[in-house]
């Protein structure tokens, strides 16, 4: 008698969701991410222009005036949906106003918000306090920057990895709790033409303690120790924010 043939099963689909702790004794899930794409331009001596350009606009993001750049700006835009950056923001780009600057594409940025897997209110991390951070009037100053992490650190224990990443979180939440420096973390594995693996935005009402924080944080084992690639850093104030 011809025994059953056994039904090979196919591989599980992967669960790419985001998620967080427990809350309310349920543990959180989400598959909304908020993106965010910075881009830099040279050529520009007069940012009124650009600033009524996008005021005009149902574009969501900041302008910024560049420091160390005196004809320099950047566009951050920010949204829930990838396709604003091709359908909203690419029309503005390639107006009148944008068109003649000079794109400076070792600051082209885009990530996207994640997890780390105990975030008490998940969705407020994911989309609501990085759109808070950027758009608050009071926090003007930024450093934009993108890094990538060394091969080492990924072949670490798990335990291991988590006691380093604490090192560099307490740090930002010091600053954070003195309102010193206020972070954006954006995963961008494979959204970025040179291979970083994250975006980092330190936003604050100051210059100098988005330096500092900079500058404490070299010390740490992540920092000199598991980073391969750290910068350009683009250092700006912003000169327009959207609402929302």
């Amino acid at each position: 008698m011809a025994q059953p043939t056994e039904t090979r099963r196919g591989p599980e689909p992967p669960d790419i969701s985001e998620k967080g702790g427990m809350k309310n004794g349920q543990p959180q899930r989400s598959d909304a991410r908020l993106f965010m794409q910075f881009l830099a331009f040279g050529g520009c001596e007069n940012t009124q222009p650009l600033v009524d350009a996008v005021r005009n606009t149902d574009v969501a993001g900041v302008l910024y005036e560049d420091v160390n750049d005196p004809r320099g700006v950047a566009l951050l835009t920010l949204s829930e949906d990838p396709n604003f950056f091709l359908d909203r923001v690419r029309p503005v780009l390639n107006g009148p106003l944008f068109r003649p600057l000079v794109q400076k594409p070792e600051y082209t940025m885009l990530g996207r918000t994640y997890s780390l897997g105990y975030e008490p209110d998940l969705v407020d991390v994911l989309l609501q306090r990085p759109r808070r951070t950027v758009l608050n009037p009071d926090w003007k100053w930024a450093l934009w920057y993108p890094l990538r992490r060394s091969g080492k650190f990924a072949q670490l224990p798990a335990d291991e990895q988590r006691v380093i990443l604490a090192e560099h979180g307490a740090i930002g939440m010091s600053y954070g709790v003195a309102d010193f420096a206020h972070d954006i973390r954006l995963a961008c594995h494979g959204l970025d033409k040179d291979d970083n693996d994250f975006v980092v935005g330190l936003i604050g009402k100051d210059l100098y303690p988005l330096s500092s924080i900079v500058q404490t944080m070299r010390k740490t084992q992540q920092t000199s120790l598991y980073l391969e690639r750290l910068g350009p850093f683009f250092v700006g104030r912003a000169v327009w924010q959207s609402r929302s």
